[in-house]
């Protein structure tokens, strides 16, 4: 990269940082406390990922998605999954149209039509309906009968799932969660925090947020993330980062082997990085650390490592693990790496 590269892929990236700093300050006009929370968000989609959000019901996840499409100017649209809802609930229909004097179908777009889709309580649907995102999560389009239709640009599915109360829920198949880029979860708020919800949204509406960015600033930030060079030692902790979580691996701490039923895959591995590269640019850095790595392990992996019963019995679930494997598993050397 030429030295006049250089200075202006850093300038974006002290300007991507700027911006993010922005919409974090306007968002926490609105919501308190989730400082992490919205920073993860912000990274998730910076990476052009899909975000999982896990919370008890209150916690202002659907509030925190709705401030998000202001402060992006993005279209928002907010879909209920329940038991009874049908995959062209989601992706739109063809109708019969006849206002032009001849009976010909036309296509009805869903509401998966928007910048930003938010599926409120996913696991409420059956897997036929959860299965009609799948598409769209993946390659950004739906099909209906024998034509495909491309989603709008920028593109992101944000779910929620309560946690807690699971009588009539469907859990999401595995091919589900491994397409979210994120598992996102929300705790109650510290005492301080929650004395101020009470107190500033019991007195009236709520602020109208200013529009920070426009989607064209979202895909030139996306771009820009993915163009930050990642640095052979970063891959290669990654990499053993990812296969030490296997059982059946070779690098396998005893505790994988004893706890762990499955582990993550290769897609893991490339979340990983990307998350970890947005981390980067939204703290205005060029390089990737590894610090980096460890700051979204949680956030990929906790979807992604399939604990056993064993582990159950234990009271250990997935975050541990991945709190462990961090522990466990060491930077490369420089001897390692010539």
């Amino acid at each position: 990269m030429s030295s006049q590269r250089e200075t202006n892929f850093a300038m974006r990236l002290e300007e991507f940082s700027q911006n993010v700093q922005a919409m974090l300050s306007e968002i926490g006009r609105v919501i308190y406390g989730q400082e992490d929370v919205l920073l993860q968000l912000l990274a998730c989609i910076a990476a052009r990922g899909h975000c999982l959000m896990v919370g008890v019901p209150g916690l202002a996840k659907t509030m925190m998605v709705s401030c998000l499409a202001e402060v992006t100017n993005l279209t928002f649209r907010r879909i209920q999954f329940t038991p009874d809802l049908m995959p062209s609930d989601i992706t739109g229909t063809n109708v019969l149209d006849e206002a032009t004097g001849h009976r010909e179908f036309s296509f009805l777009p869903g509401p998966i039509f928007a910048h930003i889709v938010l599926g409120d309580e996913i696991n409420r649907t059956p897997p036929k309906t959860q299965a009609a995102l799948l598409q769209a999560m993946q390659e950004r389009e739906v099909t209906v009968g024998q034509k495909t239709y491309d989603l709008p640009h920028p593109f992101f599915v944000i779910a929620t799932q309560n946690p807690i109360e699971q009588e009539g829920t469907y859990p999401l198949p595995e091919a589900q969660l491994d397409r979210f880029m994120f598992n996102i979860h929300i705790d109650y708020p510290q005492e301080e925090v929650e004395q101020k919800i009470l107190s500033e949204t019991t007195r009236g509406a709520r602020p109208r947020l200013d529009s920070i960015i426009e989607g064209q600033q979202i895909l030139d930030m996306q771009g820009l993330v993915e163009d930050i060079v990642t640095s052979p030692y970063v891959v290669e902790y990654t990499t053993s980062l990812i296969r030490a979580s296997r059982p059946n691996s070779e690098t396998a701490p005893e505790f994988i082997s004893k706890f762990v039923d499955w582990g993550a895959g290769p897609r893991a591995g490339q979340h990983l990085l990307l998350g970890a590269k947005a981390m980067a640019a939204m703290d205005g850095r060029v390089n990737v650390a590894v610090q980096d790595v460890r700051d979204v392990a949680v956030p990929v992996l906790r979807h992604r490592i399939a604990c056993n019963f064993q582990a159950q019995a234990e009271g250990i679930d997935s975050v541990q693990v991945v709190h462990m494997l961090i522990e466990a598993v060491p930077e490369p050397t420089v001897e390692k790496r010539e």
